[in-house]
């Protein structure tokens, strides 16, 4: 059974969806980033996540493209700078991006990271986008749980939708304070980098030996494993970036997989959850 995870106001939504991160940065990888982005809907991964940060806006246009004739079976996701949160700018910063999208609406518009404009200021442009009909629904990324707090204590805060944060299995922190406290409100989480930032982490997780034992017992790959224990957790939604056909499809067959008992103990001995606060994870 596939899992997912309900949006407010919305249909249940899969639990993968497809990240956008470095695409958009070389003309000689469009098409077959394009290519992957459509064979992602073609799985069912209807959620594709962007931000006006990516290449300079470049990953938008790419995501643009791939959404030609497609737009109605996507949930599209993008970010915003911190210094576009302001009454005007956040305005501008949306109309900008759907130009690059190609579309003329988000189904749900995100606040990159905090910055110094008053978070009031930024939910009430967020209200007024969703007035114009520009965005269905608004949220945040990045942010702590005391910055969730805060956000939640201001007129119209409870009704950010999700918070996208970095959320692998070497990086538990937000268990201790925060996914509870997401939780708790039934307030989605997008876990960005999911199978771990690159470089040397993500290779020593894809080579260690309990992580390939465990993946062969679930007759899947240690990326497919790293997916399916992200997304184990209620209201969590991982969002991996996937420039291939290949690895799109490697990603919608991880829905499927379930964590036994025995095997989720074998991994939480090798990366303990967390016993006290951890300061948040930022890439």
């Amino acid at each position: 059974m596939s899992r997912t995870v309900q949006f407010a106001n919305d249909a249940a939504l899969p639990a993968i969806g497809q990240g956008t991160w470095y695409m958009g940065e070389s003309a000689d990888l469009r098409q077959q980033e394009i290519a992957a982005l459509q064979a992602g809907i073609e799985c069912g991964l209807s959620v594709i996540d962007t931000a006006e940060m990516y290449a300079d806006g470049g990953a938008e246009r790419v995501v643009g493209e791939a959404l030609q004739g497609r737009r109605d079976r996507v949930w599209l996701v993008s970010k915003f700078y911190p210094w576009n949160a302001g009454a005007v700018d956040a305005v501008e910063a949306c109309e900008r991006s759907l130009e690059r999208l190609k579309t003329d609406y988000l189904d749900l518009y995100l606040l990159h990271w905090r910055g110094n404009i008053p978070l009031e200021e930024t939910i009430r442009a967020m209200e007024k986008l969703q007035q114009q009909g520009k965005i269905r629904r608004w949220g945040v990324s990045n942010f702590d749980a005391d910055d969730m707090l805060e956000l939640w204590q201001e007129p119209g805060g409870e009704a950010c939708a999700a918070n996208q944060v970095l959320y692998h299995l070497a990086s538990r922190g937000i268990e201790f304070d925060l996914l509870p406290a997401c939780q708790a409100r039934q307030l989605p989480l997008m876990a960005y980098c999911p199978l771990a930032q690159a470089g040397r982490l993500r290779r020593d997780l894809l080579t260690q030996p309990t992580l390939q034992t465990i993946a062969q017992q679930l007759e899947a790959s240690v990326a497919q494993l790293l997916l399916a224990w992200v997304i184990r957790q209620p209201g969590v939604m991982a969002i991996p970036k996937a420039s291939s056909v290949t690895h799109v499809r490697e990603n919608a067959a991880a829905l499927t997989i379930t964590l036994s008992d025995e095997q989720l103990a074998q991994l939480d001995s090798l990366f303990p959850p967390p016993q006290s606060k951890q300061p948040l994870d930022v890439v």
